[in-house]
C-alpha cells in the first residue's frame, strides 16, 4: 500500500496540471456566457451542494422542511433560512434574513450548471493537490522537494479558492478577477515545475547561454504583455457594464493609453519568439516546444486582431485568454528545460 501511494505521485502531479488547466478553460466557458455569478454565494451553489435546475426549486414552498441556511427567492431578494424548520400554510418573513454579501439574486440554469461546473473542476484540482501531497510525503527521505512544492501548490489553490469566493461577493470585481486569474498561473507554473522535475535530461538537449538569456528576457517581457493583457480586460469589463454588452463596437472606441501599449507590444513580443526559435533551429539546440509555442502566439495575436477590429466576435475573449495560460505553461517549461541543460555544460 505504501509502495502504491508513493509511485502514485507522478500521476497525481499530471493529473493536476490538467484539471487546472480544465479549471482555466472552464472559466472561459463561463466568462464566454456570462455565467459568473451563475452561483450568487460560496462555496454551495444556491445553498445547495447539488444545484437547482428550475427556479421553481427556490421559491418558498408550503408545508416544506428547510433547514438551517436554505436559499429561496423572494422580491428578487435571496433569503436565507435563520434556523431548521418546517414552513406553514403561509409565508413568515421571521424565518428568513436577507444574503449580506450581495444584492445579486437572478437564477439562470445554464448560467448555474456552467458556474457550477467549473467550482467542481478546482474540487477536483484540489482534491488532486492534496492527495498528490500526501503520495510527496513518502518520498520525504530521498526528494524532500517534492512534499515542499506540493505544499505550496496545496496552499496556493487554497488561497485560489478564497479569490474565488471573493470574487463573487464582489459581484465579479474586474480586478479582483485579474487575481483570480494570476493566481492560477502561479499554480500552473509550481505544478509544472513539479512535473518537470520527474523527467531525467534529454541528452539531445544542448546549451546555449546567450539563446537562454534572450529566452528568459522574452519570457519576462511575455509575462509583462499578459499582465498588460489583464488590465485591458478590465478595461472591457468595465465598459462592457458601462455600456452593455449590445454595445460592444463602443467598448475601444476610446481606450486607455494601457491598451495601445499592449497591442504594440505585441509585436516585439512575437519578434523575440521567432529570434528564438531561429536559434534553435539553427543551431539544432533540441527544443521542439517551441513551434507549438508559436503556434499558440500566433493564435493570441489573432483572436486580439479580432477583438480589436472585428468588435469582439463570440469567443474571441475567452480563447485568447486560454491560448495565453498556455502560451505560459509551454514558456515555463521551455525554460525550465533550458536552465536543466545549462547545468550539464554541454553547450553549443
Amino acid at each position: 500500500m505504501r509502495t502504491r501511494i508513493k509511485m502514485a505521485f507522478p500521476a497525481l502531479a499530471r493529473t493536476s496540471l490538467i484539471l487546472v488547466y480544465l479549471v482555466i478553460l472552464a472559466g472561459a466557458v463561463v466568462r464566454m456566457t456570462g455565467s459568473g455569478m451563475g452561483c450568487p454565494d460560496w462555496p454551495k451553489c444556491f445553498g445547495y451542494l447539488i444545484p437547482p435546475t428550475e427556479k421553481a426549486e427556490l421559491l418558498w414552498t408550503p408545508e416544506k422542511e428547510y433547514p438551517k441556511g436554505a436559499v429561496i427567492i423572494v422580491d428578487e431578494k435571496l433569503l436565507l433560512s435563520k434556523e431548521e424548520f418546517i414552513s406553514g400554510s403561509q409565508y413568515n418573513p421571521k424565518n428568513w434574513e436577507p444574503y449580506a454579501k450581495h444584492d445579486y439574486a437572478e437564477f439562470n440554469a445554464a448560467h448555474t450548471w456552467i458556474e457550477y461546473i467549473n467550482r467542481l473542476l478546482g474540487a477536483l484540482a484540489g482534491l488532486s493537490i492534496l492527495l498528490m501531497l500526501i503520495s510527496s510525503l513518502f518520498w520525504w527521505k530521498e526528494k524532500s522537494g517534492r512534499f515542499v512544492s506540493s505544499l505550496i501548490a496545496l496552499v496556493a489553490i487554497g488561497f485560489q479558492g478564497w479569490l474565488g469566493a471573493t470574487v463573487v461577493y464582489s459581484v465579479l470585481e474586474p480586478v479582483k478577477i485579474t487575481l483570480h486569474m494570476f493566481m492560477a498561473l502561479v499554480i500552473v507554473a509550481i505544478l509544472i515545475y513539479i512535473v518537470h522535475q520527474l523527467k531525467p535530461q534529454d541528452p539531445l538537449r544542448r546549451n546555449n547561454t546567450q539563446t537562454l538569456r534572450l529566452w528568459i528576457l522574452t519570457g519576462i517581457l511575455s509575462l509583462a504583455q499578459i499582465l498588460m493583457g489583464t488590465q485591458v480586460r478590465q478595461f472591457v469589463d468595465e465598459q462592457s457594464e458601462l455600456l452593455g454588452a449590445e454595445n460592444k463596437q463602443l467598448w475601444l472606441l476610446e481606450p486607455e493609453l494601457i491598451f495601445y501599449i499592449h497591442r504594440s507590444f505585441s509585436i516585439i513580443v512575437l519578434v523575440l519568439h521567432l529570434w528564438v526559435a531561429y536559434r534553435i533551429y539553427s543551431r539544432n539546440l533540441g527544443y521542439p516546444k517551441i513551434y507549438p509555442l508559436l503556434g499558440i502566439l500566433f493564435m493570441i495575436i489573432f483572436t486580439g486582431v479580432a477583438m480589436n477590429y472585428l468588435d469582439f466576435p463570440w469567443g474571441s475573449q475567452p480563447i485568447h485568454l486560454v491560448m495565453a495560460a498556455l502560451l505560459f505553461g509551454l514558456q515555463w517549461k521551455l525554460l525550465l528545460e533550458m536552465i536543466q541543460a545549462a547545468r550539464t555544460r554541454i553547450s553549443l
